[in-house]
């Protein structure tokens, strides 16, 4: 690659300056997060990501918001009004939610990973959504009681339990066995314990009760097995690429018809399982659902979005419990699930199921 040097009137100091060419595709289809540059950049390329979306593609460092007009429909937003975005993410869902105010009301949005919650600030900055009608936390949601102190209380809850594709794409949060990156899985990198350091701490009996209860992973005991054979030859950290490839081992056992769908099933039910417990996931939910009914005003309504079942079972119990309290006036009867054409456009709303309650 040639670099040019410029000596040019605007280097008035006639110091020699080195320009580097953008990093550009290799081919037609990069495989590498970083030459995805395109896709990193929708406010100059919308062409191209329009192109991923259409064909049913998350763009790189974006992410597309699920059940936006179930969501909507359900809170019947009125300008005025003062609401909270749970998990600000890509800021999908509170975007759409401030236009409803109108420039009228207040929203209050959490979120506890420092990296992307700042870009997500400064993107709806841009848009013209400034601290006089929205203010972003960097705040666990097991804390909005705390919001609710400073804000008073609100009008209409969201909470989004999915991780941010963001966050799943990029290999440097290790979020994803397909590609190889650091162990990490913290949804705030700066705090508390990464899935490495757990797995060179875990005992084999917690390992597998971990994989049990947070993943329903029918080989657990395999897994955990192989896990704890590697610990003991290798005290180093782990990458993505060494867990999945030490689950493909565990699993040789398997017939070779199976083989292949099992390991996939069982690396994503795995890194799950871990991602679930260094972010103490089931600990911050429950807490989130037992102090709902102290931050809604009277008719104050909450939407919650989960994505595999051990949430969703903690969602329906307590809104059943707060319901039959008479805490909540009314809940969802049955989950609700994006559209077929949702489905099609945006493959990571599948697994999707929205829960909805209303305080009495």
């Amino acid at each position: 690659m040639e670099n040019k040097i410029n000596t040019s009137a605007e280097n008035p100091s006639g110091q020699q300056t080195v320009h580097k060419r953008r990093v550009r595709y290799s081919g037609t289809h990069p495989r590498s997060y970083k030459e995805k540059y395109k896709e990193l950049n929708p406010e100059k390329y919308g062409d191209t990501i329009e192109k991923v979306i259409s064909k049913g593609g998350t763009p790189a460092g974006m992410h597309i918001s699920i059940c936006v007009n179930e969501i909507l429909d359900f809170f019947q937003i009125q300008p005025g009004q003062q609401g909270l975005d749970a998990t600000l993410g890509y800021g999908g869902h509170t975007r759409r939610m401030l236009e409803c105010l109108q420039g009228q009301g207040h929203l209050y949005a959490l979120d506890v990973d420092p990296i992307e919650s700042e870009k997500t600030k400064e993107r709806l900055e841009k848009l013209g959504y400034g601290p006089e009608i929205l203010t972003v936390k960097l705040l666990n949601f097991a804390n909005i009681d705390q919001v609710a102190e400073e804000a008073g209380k609100f009008d209409f809850v969201l909470a989004d339990l999915g991780v941010s594709s963001m966050q799943i794409d990029n290999p440097e949060r290790g979020f994803t066995y397909k590609a190889d990156g650091p162990l990490d899985l913290r949804m705030n990198p700066q705090k508390g314990e990464s899935a490495s350091d757990r797995l060179l701490s875990v005992t084999e009996e917690e390992l597998v009760g971990m994989l049990v209860e947070n993943s329903d992973e029918p080989y657990a005991e395999e897994i955990a097995a192989r896990i704890m054979a590697r610990n003991r030859r290798n005290k180093e950290g782990w990458t993505t690429t060494e867990l999945h490839n030490e689950i493909e081992e565990a699993l040789k056992f398997l017939p070779e018809k199976d083989y292949k769908e099992m390991v996939r099933k069982s690396s994503q039910r795995t890194f799950q399982a871990l991602r679930i417990d260094v972010n103490h996931e089931y600990e911050v939910l429950y807490s989130l659902l037992e102090k709902l009914p102290g931050v809604l005003k009277p008719g104050g309504k909450v939407a919650i979005l989960t994505f595999h079942s051990g949430e969703d079972r903690l969602v329906k119990k307590s809104f059943q419990r707060f319901y039959r309290e008479g805490i909540y006036q009314d809940i969802a009867k049955d989950v609700i699930r994006p559209s077929k054409e949702e489905c099609i456009r945006n493959s990571r709303a599948k697994s999707t199921k929205m829960r909805w309650a209303v305080r009495a």
